[in-house]
Formats: C-alpha cells, structure tokens, sequence
C-alpha cells in the first residue's frame, strides 16, 4: 500500500542522485522541480510559437509594397495608403494601366528634303514608342549576342558620309507633295518685257465684259473711276448682273472662336477609369487611386447619398472627369460616373456654382469597357529576374517595331554613358521617335532615327538628330547642342583587361622603377585595337625605342593618341591618313620591350604624357552660330510633336 508519505518520498523533493555517488538512482525516482521546469518551458515554447504564427498570419495583408514594384507604379497612381488587401502568391504588384496610354503612335508628319535646287515637302509617317524596358518582352526576331567591340567600331575612314533621307521637320503641315525653289529677288529690275499698253477702246471692252463680276459684296463696281459706269449698262438680256455674287449660309447659334495655341498654362481635359475589384469604401479607392484625402473624401460625400451606399462593389467602374492648368496645379475634379458590371448607374457633373448635380450620362470610353481587360499590361519581372540591359533593349525595341540596324545605333550612341553588361532597373525605359514605311510602324533600311530619350537608374541621356549646314554631317547633340560622341576613347581595346596603370613602377624587364607614361591592357594576340578618335595618322611603324610596332593619331586640341608594342599594323594604316574613332588600325601583340600580349596606350596632351584614365577629356563637337539656331529649330519642332502626342494620352490608374 502506498501512503501520501511513500508517495512524496517516492516524487521526493530533492535530487534524487547523491553527491558522494554511493547510491544508483532509482529509474522510478524523479525530480519535482526538473518535471515542473520542463512542464513549464514546454508550455512557454508553445504559447511563443503560437503568438508568432498568428501574428505572421495576421499581418500578411499589412505588408509593405516591395520596392521594385512601387518603383514601377506610375508615380501618379501611387495612394498615400497601402492597398488594402493583397493576394497570395503576389510577390510583385503590376500596374493596372486602365485607360490605356498610347506607348506606340504613329503620327504623318511633313518633312523637307533638298533635291537640288529644289526643297521638297512631304508627308511621311513616324513611330513615337515609349518602352519599359522590365516588360517582358518575346521578340520573334533573333539579335546578335554581347560584343563590346561591335558596339565601339566603326566604319572605315573612306566610307562615304550618311545621308540624311529623310530630311528636316517642317513647321507647317502639307496636304500633298510641294516643291519650292528659292532665288534672289532681282534687285536691277526685271528681266521680264512688258507687253504694250492696251488702248481706251480695249480696257472698255474689258470693263463691258466683265463688268457683272466686278462687285464688293453686293455693290456693282467700275474698274475706272473716271469713266461713268452708265456707259456699261447693256440692254442684252443674258448679262447676268448677280453673276460672281455669292451667298453664305452660317448655322444658328454658332461661334466662331479663334485658334489657340497650346502652352503649358492651356486647360486640358482627362478621364481617369478606375476599376474596382473588391467591396471598398468610395473614399478608399479614390485614394488608393492617387487623389489626395481631402479630394477624395470630399467626392465620396457626393456620390454616397447619390448611391445610397457607402462602399463601390466588385466589378464596378468608377469614371472621374478631371481638368488641369498647368503641370503644377492639382487637378480638379468635374465629373463623376459610376459603371456597374457594364452599365451606367449614375453621374454627376459640376455646375457653374461649384456644387456637384446630377448630370447625363457622358459620351461612351473604350477605357471603361476594357477596365478589367490586364491583357495589354505589360508583366513586370522581378528584380533578381531582369535581363542584362543589352537584352532589354533590343527586346523591346524589336518589339516596337524597330530594325537590328537602328537598335545597334542606339547602343553605339549610348555606350558612353551607359553599362550594357549592368542588370536592367524596373524603372528603365527608352522613348524613339523614328521614321517608318507606312501605318504598321515597323521600321526599314531607309528609317531614320530623329530622336531618343533613355533613362537608365537616375541618369537619363537625351539626344536629337541633326545635319550640319556647313558641312552637311549628321549627328546626335544634346539639348544644349552639344555632340553625345566623346572625343577620345579611354580603352582603345574594348575586350581587353586592365593591367597596369600610369605612374612610377619597377619595370619587369629592365629590373629597375621608372615611370610608366601609359595604360596597359591585356588581351590574347591577334585583339583588335580600336583608335580612341577621329585624327590623322603621324607614325605607323616600328620604334626602336622599345616601343615595338608603334601608332602615334595626332587630334584636335593638341592631343596626340600613342598606340605600343602591336603584333601588326592595319593595312592603308600609314603617315597622313584620316581614321575616324573606332576604326581598327591594328593588332595586340608582345612586339619590343614586353613580358606578354598587351597594349601599351599612352595620350599626349601639347607635348605632355597624362594619365588616359584620370584626365579630363573635352567633349565633342559643338554647334554655334547660324548651325546652333537651325537646330534649336529643329529640335523645338519634335519636342512639339512628342508634346502634342504625350498630352493625348487618357490617365492610367492603377489598381
């Protein structure tokens, strides 16, 4: 039998193995306080787990909008607030572009070309596309792979200059073909001979004849004004006397109101459609739309007593008319529509006292009926799954619409300021404004580009195109004018690797430190090098200076390229020959003085060796005078074009 004294001698309340080890412990005996601790931290793991997973449970519709999406939104589609609810599975949120922006226009536009003595105006269609780079992009035409030095070659010294094909913009719009030819006017008088002078008798007979359309409006005139016009009257009864009068039909309550010229400061109009996807107050879906607090809750007192209802339901479209002054003014609200599954259930309009009534249902919008249609939105890729920006960008412009050739011109133009080899930024895109064959806006070999604006990161790079009058080059200048070409080229071998810098060094062969005047980059023998500038060729031979095969380009400015240690010279490659920046004019190889296939480049500046890499290169051309005013012109008369099409664009909402 066991009694409460056995039993708590049994449970015991103190360690049941003793310290001098003299006794084993009995199996059955345990410790009070060791089941009690376990019991209780058993317990404790238990409640934090749980508080943990319900917390995590709880708070997954609470979490924040990654990054990478917000940076992709449209910055006036972000709300001051999260959005309410998130689905699973998530894990980047794509805008919902409802009112569809037209990221492709084509648009006729009339240009003047010389033929000749002649200039000839015409029209000829234009694509205007704005790309995101991030979307993805299938481009059913194949692009050729990463080569740095495709990118900075370029065509040889003797290649014919380009041709501008499709000429400049002209300032007024044509409805077919026109020619126009320019001459002095005649100063010394006329060349031309007069005929003799008709007699009183003749200009009578004239007067006669056509005296029934000589009028100002309804009075019959005389063409002499010292002749008595009764001397005209006839009695012939088939002289028409209302002959040449003409009668004007003006339509009732009609105004004729004067052209206005659109500036920053005109009045525009917009409908933003906004979507509904689940039950959420009216106030909550304006704001989420981007409309501040204050605006939103305003509306929503409107419309809620107008609905009998405070929340928008699933499948509902919300309409709002807004009016803008200007890109600085907040936009005001004048119309309200609400769409339910399709149809119209009620609208209010402002009327002239400021207070919102009920209105007719406005005119119909392709944007409300494609409201859920995400078909034309571009899928985002997440950050970790963006393609290279090389890739991004022939993707995208294959896909718009543009050609191999006229994307490898685009790469060219920005290779300077942008990293190819640099993983694409879901705010990345590229905005063209291109020539094209016809309506389907793709281009051709005879599509020329006109325009580019590329933002990559925080940087963006904008260049236009345009024909020097003096010497009839083309080329791609900045707003300022300015050519986007550099004049010098710091790595004249584009697949060559860094080795050595320029300084004070301890020379692998002479065994001693001395000063390395240049740059070495290293490449296998045999890799192309490029000259770093348009020039002309000063030396093209061997140097006995250890130099080995040795090229010495003198350019403008007094600054003179030096090109060391080649396994071979170019062909032509000799003394007074022009090369132009990114011709190959030789071959790396290990020629005089050298431990291993390299280039040895050096830059010469008014007699001086400086450091290629560190010194402050001059930009490249710039136009001044008579060439600077035509192409502020010219690049006035795009910025208009691609004005006037980005301000026909419907607001986009997001979801």
């Amino acid at each position: 039998m066991i009694t409460d004294k056995t039993m708590m001698r049994s449970l015991g309340n103190e360690p049941p193995i003793l310290a001098d080890g003299r006794k084993a412990p009995d199996r059955r005996e345990i410790s009070l306080r060791w089941l009690s601790g376990t019991f209780l931290t058993g317990i404790t793991s238990s409640l934090l787990m749980g508080v943990a997973l319900f917390a995590a449970l709880d708070g997954r519709q609470q979490l924040a909008i990654p990054a990478e999406a917000y940076a992709a939104m449209d910055p006036s589609a972000r709300g001051s607030q999260p959005t309410a609810a998130a689905k699973r599975g998530d894990r980047i949120l794509s805008p919902s572009i409802v009112a569809k922006p037209a990221d492709r226009t084509i648009m006729e536009v009339s240009t003047m070309t010389h033929d000749g003595e002649k200039e000839v105006v015409r029209r000829q269609p234009f694509a205007h596309v704005k790309m995101t780079l991030a979307a993805n992009h299938q481009p059913a035409e194949k692009y050729p792979s990463f080569d740095p030095l495709a990118i900075f070659s370029s065509e040889e010294a003797d290649a014919a200059p380009p041709v501008s094909r499709t000429g400049t913009l002209y300032g007024s719009d044509v409805e077919s073909e026109v020619a126009l030819k320019t001459v002095d006017f005649p100063l010394k008088g006329s060349t031309l001979k007069f005929a003799p002078s008709m007699s009183m008798d003749e200009v009578e007979e004239n007067v006669r004849t056509n005296g029934s359309v000589l009028t100002d409006g309804n009075t019959q005139l005389a063409s002499l004004f010292y002749v008595d016009p009764r001397r005209f009257a006839s009695d012939a009864s088939d002289l028409d006397l209302i002959q040449g009068l003409s009668a004007r039909v003006v339509e009732e309550n009609m105004t004729v109101s004067a052209f206005e010229t659109i500036t920053d400061q005109t009045t525009e109009y917009a409908d933003d459609v906004i979507p509904v996807r689940r039950a959420t107050p009216i106030a909550a879906v304006l704001i989420n739309a981007g409309y501040g607090k204050a605006q939103a809750e305003d509306l929503a007192g409107y419309l809620r007593p107008a609905l009998d209802a405070t929340d928008l339901q699933e499948g509902d479209v919300l309409r709002i008319g807004i009016i803008q002054k200007g890109e600085n003014e907040e936009a005001k609200v004048v119309r309200a529509t609400v769409y339910s599954r399709g149809a119209h259930v009620f609208t209010m309009a402002l009327d002239d006292k400021g207070n919102f009534v009920k209105a007719y249902e406005p005119p119909p919008l392709a944007a409300v009926a494609s409201a859920f249609d995400d078909n034309g939105t571009p899928v985002i890729n997440a950050g970790r799954d963006l393609p290279r920006v090389y890739d991004g960008v022939y993707r995208a412009a294959l896909s718009y619409g543009m050609n191999s050739t006229m994307i490898a011109q685009i790469i060219k133009l920005l290779a300077s300021n942008v990293d190819f080899q640099a993983q694409l930024k879901p705010t990345d895109r590229l905005e063209a404004f291109f020539s094209v064959a016809d309506d389907s806006g793709k281009a051709t070999d005879d599509s020329e580009l006109l325009y580019v604006n590329a933002k990559f990161g925080d940087a963006e790079t904008r260049f236009y195109r345009f024909q020097d009058p003096d010497d009839n080059s083309v080329d791609y200048y900045n707003e300022q004018g300015k050519s986007i070409r550099q004049f010098l080229l710091r790595n004249p071998v584009p697949n060559g690797t860094f080795r050595s810098g320029f300084g004070m060094r301890r020379h692998p062969i002479l065994g001693f430190s001395r000063m390395h005047t240049g740059v070495d980059w290293a490449a296998p023998r045999g890799t192309p090098i490029i000259a770093a500038g348009n020039g002309v060729v000063e030396k093209a031979g061997w140097d006995s200076g250890g130099y080995g095969n040795q090229t010495l380009i003198r350019h403008a400015n007094g600054y003179v390229s030096s090109y060391n240690h080649q396994s071979a010279i170019a062909k032509n490659v000799s003394a007074g020959l022009k090369v132009v920046q990114g011709q190959v004019i030789g071959w790396v190889g290990t020629t005089g003085l050298s431990t291993g296939p390299h280039l040895h480049y050096e830059l010469i500046v008014n007699g001086n060796r400086v450091d290629p890499l560190r010194i402050r290169l001059p930009g490249g051309k710039s136009l001044d005078g008579q060439a600077l005013a035509q192409f502020e012109k010219e690049r006035g008369r795009i910025d208009e074009l691609l004005a006037k099409d980005n301000g026909s664009a419907e607001v986009a909402a997001a979801q």
